[in-house]
Parts: C-alpha cells; sequence; structure tokens
C-alpha cells in the first residue's frame, strides 16, 4: 500500500471527524484530548475494532487508499496486506488522526 496524498487526506478526514464529535465543552488540557477521542476505548485498535469510525472495509479503503490501491485490492474487498486486516489499517489511521487533532487542539508544543 503506497502512502501518499490519499493516506494524508485520509488521515484529515477521520481528524475532521474527531474534531466534529468531540464535546465543545470539555476542558482539553495537555494529555487529555486523545482520552476524550477515544471515547471510552483503550486504544486506536479498540476504537476501530469495536466500530467507533468505519465498520466496512470497503469504506476505510475508500477513506485512505489511491485509486492504484483501490484497483489491486478490488475497492478494500482483499486484505490490505499480509501483517493487517483494514480495521487495522483504520487503527494506524486514526492515531495518526489524533496527533493532528492534539497539535490543533493543544498547539504545536503540547500547551
Amino acid at each position: 500500500m503506497s502512502f501518499g496524498s490519499a493516506w494524508k487526506r485520509g488521515v484529515q478526514g477521520y481528524a475532521l471527524g474527531m474534531l466534529e464529535d468531540l464535546d465543545p465543552d470539555l476542558d482539553l488540557r495537555p494529555g487529555r484530548t486523545e482520552r476524550a477521542l477515544l471515547n471510552g476505548a483503550h486504544d486506536w485498535a479498540e476504537y476501530s475494532w469495536a466500530g467507533c469510525a468505519l465498520v466496512y472495509d470497503e469504506d476505510i479503503a475508500k477513506a485512505v487508499c489511491t485509486p492504484g490501491d483501490l484497483a489491486r485490492t478490488r475497492g478494500g474487498r482483499l486484505r490490505p496486506n499480509e501483517a493487517e486486516e483494514w480495521l487495522d489499517v483504520q487503527a494506524r489511521a486514526c492515531f495518526q488522526a489524533c496527533e493532528l487533532v492534539k497539535t490543533v487542539v493543544e498547539g504545536e508544543d503540547g500547551r
């Protein structure tokens, strides 16, 4: 799987969704943002596998893949690689999206 602008757009899409879902009244101090974004999940794998984000392989593939990767995986019907399922790929994207959100919410230096 190649990681180019499609991956970046996908991560940004997940980040926007996370920002939209955040309670505007939350007191987000450094170190608390990720916990709020996880919405009760222990980590991003649990978040992804528990259905807190996209649940269908094809939807996840469309969110993060280039047209070539979509063709290679038949639109997400085939596994993304030998080591992962699509929900694992989504967990990585969500982790990166969280890091992006933390930069926006907490600032570049975590303050």
